[in-house]
């Protein structure tokens, strides 16, 4: 009987991969992150420019984003351990404070860049895409996010640290630690933003290593499946 988690291995690659086209296609787009830097005028001058692509973008960001809360609860069924559960509550946690954050570019910043263009500098509307991007952004979708990202990692490195192979464990640990420096970035922590950067990239390079693990290992018999030692390959309901 097979027991490779298909929908799991699916989930796995195609989220790192649209997170990061996303990514770059708001690099091209919107010079984002970079953009963040320059006054807040300026960003819904550039936001407006480009509305179009860059609201289309944020959106499959967005999505990305979100893709991993349903991604923490298949890869929940693979273990019963404490750390899963554990794992399972900060992965949803971390999809929707980062899709919430994520999501306020193309809700809330087209009817503010439009406002700040006829009213000009001064407008309130700047002053409210200001805090949005505090409260909204870097608290609760960076701080919060990366945070709660980083644990998800952690703990399912931590679960299936005896199923899986040390390094692919080692590297879960690592990406964590670099995803959480991204709380630091506000305080302008010299390579703070490098490092968060990094981590991201090998976190992709993580998911993918669990996607091609998963794939790779033997199909488990429904023998194996109905005994208290499990596979890896064998998910079960929580």
């Amino acid at each position: 009987m097979p027991a490779r988690p298909w929908p799991t291995i699916a989930l796995l690659v195609a989220a790192p991969i649209t997170l990061n086209v996303a990514f770059a296609g708001l690099g091209s787009a919107f010079d984002y992150p970079h953009v963040l830097r320059e006054p807040a005028a300026g960003v819904l001058a550039l936001f407006r420019h480009n509305q179009t692509a860059v609201v289309a973008w944020f959106v499959v960001l967005a999505v990305a984003a979100a893709a991993l809360a349903p991604l923490a609860v298949l890869i929940g069924r693979l273990d019963r351990a404490p750390a899963m559960r554990a794992a399972v509550a900060a992965g949803v946690a971390a999809a929707a404070v980062q899709a919430i954050g994520l999501l306020r570019w193309p809700v809330a910043v087209p009817a503010l860049a439009a406002r700040a263009a006829e009213e000009g500098p001064g407008s309130s509307a700047v002053r409210t895409f200001e805090v949005l991007g505090a409260v909204l952004g870097t608290g609760l979708g960076e701080t919060a996010g990366y945070t709660l990202t980083a644990a998800w990692t952690a703990l399912v490195a931590i679960a299936l640290r005896h199923r899986m192979p040390a390094a692919w464990s080692v590297l879960g640990y690592v990406c964590a630690v670099l995803v959480l420096s991204g709380v630091l970035v506000p305080l302008d922590i010299p390579l703070m933003a490098q490092t968060n950067f990094v981590g991201y990239v090998l976190w992709s390079i993580w998911l993918l290593a669990f996607a091609a693990l998963l794939a790779c290992r033997p199909a488990a018999s429904a023998r194996h499946e109905s005994t208290p030692a499990q596979p890896i390959d064998a998910p079960h309901p929580l």
